[in-house]
């Protein structure tokens, strides 16, 4: 609350000439905005990319808070702060009300760098533990279990400022409604800055002498957060035209298009697998012309210099998240499992495209990393590896980056044999040297490393073409080959002798199925049963421990306890709607990948269940959450494809999917609901939807239905809700296949090749 003498805000101690007009304040990490008329201060952190996660060795704890007894790996990481920390529940929201007390509500994740940092700074002093205890009811939320939560706040700060992140920091009145939010702040006061201290100790003066205009203005600014979060159909809209959508989307994606090295930004770059997948579908519509083409250049080049570059772990496999320079170079070194499984099947779509095994190895690399490191032995997924990890048994702090990079000493030390009869006596460490760019001192920018943890370090990264680095050394190409093969896999032993990063052991049903798509659509693209075998192992997974059979309900998230045990919640966490839509998508991948009529059954129960729990009748579209729980502000829609796509999106196929395999046009319906709720945002910003403008073309465009198994079995499940397939029948007794659109379906044929020119 910003209510003081003009000129003055008495809660940011920024002055200004005039407290009536916006201003906004930048320094060096974050950034203050001091809103018009001088009611509400909105502070953020920086941008949560660069390096300086500290954490040292374990020692015996010293406090202990009431979330030694969850199971989220994040609210275990803060169990021992001296923050007198409440899981997100009645006893912290009756605590509030009962001491009129306000909340600071702290959302983060496990393997948050900068979560990490602000832990090691804030919540580990005990000073600030202090102040908080005394003034606020400390609520902590991983964003990973709760994303409802996440979302109303997130909403809240991306509102109030200009970009939001985590660790998430808002300060809540005792009924939940917030009115003061940002992300990371440092502890301390410096010269262009205010510290979380300061903020505490301010926002605490402000409850004490200005509660009801506090009170009055959070309520506004519900009120306007519930306006603006309201996506539906006005009057009688209908589902945007596809080749207007589609045109504009490919449109925005060229304009930010990286022409050297791939992507759409500068830096920080993400892997995008919906921009990548939207634009698959664009050359498919656009094989002939040449905004297809480039389409199709603009995917395969990102897929490609993605893979070349740090980004990618070539020692240990799979992809970091994200890329803190244009080259794809220097990454945020976490891995996120929602990456790994969306990643794998854009790689395989691409080699089934292309028919370059390039990408087909890709594929096949990021599914080692999973099938290694992130697999349970009841068949679940874990969710992430950290960043930060100790360089060395007896360090005392984590540093980002360590378990992964490399010195130039260390590789002529691990790679020192001699090359075969040359008589410039060159070893095995100058051609990997030569290869992925490694330099005596060290390949990493300043610019990218501000606290020097990869100062003299080298991240792996693709310098030169195969044959390049052949011609250099005098290979043949085969041989080097091998050779640099020898030296992953041996510079691969030496990594794991190295201490682990942090392992976020969580599994959620959302990524579980993300997960399950990657294997599943790899096997089928790759000729790889064990892919699909992998796949069907997760998916029972996802039925033995994320399905009450009883209600028919996804349950969120499950975990790993004593002895691997698989372990639930005391009071488990329900499934949202990503969830259901991300695990749908999942089953109808495994069943065209395996022909398993039991994954469509299932597929059918949950979509009927997603139907009665999230659709809105009013306005159309599904909402990200159920209705029924008093301690959400307002229910939300998401209207943006990110890191994964927005689950409406994701529905709009999954409905248009479900129809054709069960012959329910009230499903294609829904589809064309969905996409009129957003149609706004299709026809002026497709490019924030790309996986819906995608489902836009799928809508429009009548389906062909050739992935279905008529096994003959009358009594089957797709017998009995699809009776036209009794009509089927085996000519001459071999293999037939009947291609199906618009619920009729063509004559017979038994050779691939009329097969071909039916679905061409």
């Amino acid at each position: 609350m910003c209510i003081a003498s003009p000129g003055v805000c008495s809660l940011c101690f920024v002055t200004s000439t005039s407290c009536s007009a916006p201003g906004t304040y930048e320094a060096n990490w974050y950034q203050l905005t001091c809103v018009s008329p001088c009611r509400t201060v909105f502070l953020r952190g920086g941008i949560a990319m660069a390096s300086g996660g500290k954490g040292g060795q374990l020692s015996s704890p010293r406090y202990t808070n009431r979330l030694i007894n969850e199971k989220s790996p994040y609210l275990l990481q803060h169990a021992h702060n001296p923050v007198d920390w409440y899981p997100w529940g009645q006893e912290a929201f009756d605590k509030a009300k009962k001491e009129n007390k306000l909340i600071f509500l702290s959302v983060g994740y496990s393997t948050c760098h900068w979560c990490h940092v602000m832990e090691e700074e804030s919540f580990k002093n005990k000073e600030i533990g202090r102040i908080l205890n005394e003034n606020f009811v400390c609520i902590k939320v991983d964003r990973e279990e709760r994303p409802d939560v996440d979302k109303v706040y997130m909403t809240f700060v991306q509102a109030t400022s200009s970009g939001g992140g985590w660790p998430m920091s808002v300060w809540l009145t005792p009924d939940l409604k917030p009115f003061v939010g940002g992300t990371y702040f440092p502890p301390d006061d410096g010269i262009y800055r205010v510290g979380f201290k300061t903020v505490l100790l301010r926002i605490v003066d402000q409850w004490k002498r200005n509660k009801e205009a506090l009170l009055e203005n959070s309520q506004r600014i519900t009120d306007a957060l519930l306006t603006r979060a309201e996506v539906g159909i006005r009057s009688e809209e209908s589902p945007p035209p596809s080749s207007e959508v589609m045109t504009r989307c490919f449109q925005q994606l060229s304009e930010s298009y990286d022409e050297e090295y791939g992507g759409f930004s500068e830096f920080p770059k993400f892997p995008t697998p919906v921009n990548l997948n939207f634009l698959f579908t664009y050359w498919a519509l656009h094989r002939t012309s040449p905004d297809g083409a480039r389409a199709l250049q603009m995917a395969l080049h990102t897929l490609k210099m993605m893979a070349y570059g740090g980004i990618h772990d070539h020692i240990a496999q799979g992809f970091h998240r994200y890329s803190t320079d244009q080259r794809w170079h220097v990454p945020h070194f976490e891995k996120m499992l929602y990456d790994q499984g969306q990643l794998a099947a854009t790689y395989a779509k691409a080699f089934q495209i292309s028919g370059d095994e390039f990408f087909a190895d890709v594929a096949t690399d990021i599914l080692l990393y999973v099938s290694r490191d992130l697999s349970d032995r009841a068949g679940g997924f874990y969710s992430a590896e950290d960043a930060d990890s100790y360089r060395t048994a007896k360090s005392k702090e984590k540093q980002e980056g360590a378990f992964c990079v490399w010195t130039a000493e260390e590789i002529r030390a691990f790679l020192p044999d001699p090359l075969e009869g040359d008589s410039d006596r060159k070893t095995l460490a100058d051609i990997f040297m030569h290869h992925y760019g490694v330099k005596e001192g060290g390949n990493v920018s300043p610019m990218k490393d501000p606290y020097n943890e990869l100062k003299g370090k080298n991240v792996l990264i693709v310098q030169y073409s195969l044959e390049l680095t052949a011609a250099r050394f005098g290979l043949e190409l085969d041989h080097l080959k091998a050779l640099l093969a020898k030296s992953r896999e041996r510079l691969s032993e030496v990594r794991a002798q190295r201490p682990r990063p942090h392992l976020d052991s969580k599994m959620l049903a959302s990524w579980n199925g993300l997960m399950i798509s990657g294997f599943a659509q790899s096997g089928a693209i790759l000729g790889k049963e064990e892919y699909i075998s992998r796949a069907t192992c997760a998916a029972d997974f996802l039925r033995s421990h994320l399905f009450d059979a009883s209600s028919g309900r996804l349950l969120r998230s499950c975990y790993r306890g004593k002895d691997n045990i698989v372990e639930q919640s005391t009071m488990p966490i329900q499934g949202f709607l990503e969830d259901y839509v991300f695990v749908i998508q999942a089953l109808f991948d495994l069943y065209e990948a395996s022909l398993n009529p039991s994954w469509l059954e299932w597929a059918l129960q949950l979509q009927h269940k997603q139907d009665e729990l999230f659709w809105d009748n009013k306005g159309f579209a599904y909402f990200s959450s159920e209705a029924g729980d008093s301690s959400l502000l307002f229910r939300l829609k998401d209207d943006q494809d990110g890191a994964e796509p927005n689950a409406n999106s994701v529905a709009v196929t999954n409905l248009l999917r479900a129809a054709c395999y069960f012959g329910r046009v009230d499903w294609v319906e829904k589809a064309g609901q969905i996409l009129a709720a957003f149609s706004e945002r299709l026809l002026k910003i497709p490019v924030s939807l790309p996986e819906m403008a995608r489902a836009t073309a799928a809508f429009h465009h009548t389906l062909k239905q050739v992935l279905m198994l008529a096994d003959g079995d009358s009594t089957g499940f797709l017998y009995c809700h699809l009776p036209f397939l009794s009509s089927l029948e085996k000519k001459d007794g071999k293999a037939t296949a009947y291609v199906c659109e618009n619920f009729a379906c063509s004559l017979p044929v038994t050779s691939s090749q009329e097969l071909r020119k039916l679905l061409l």
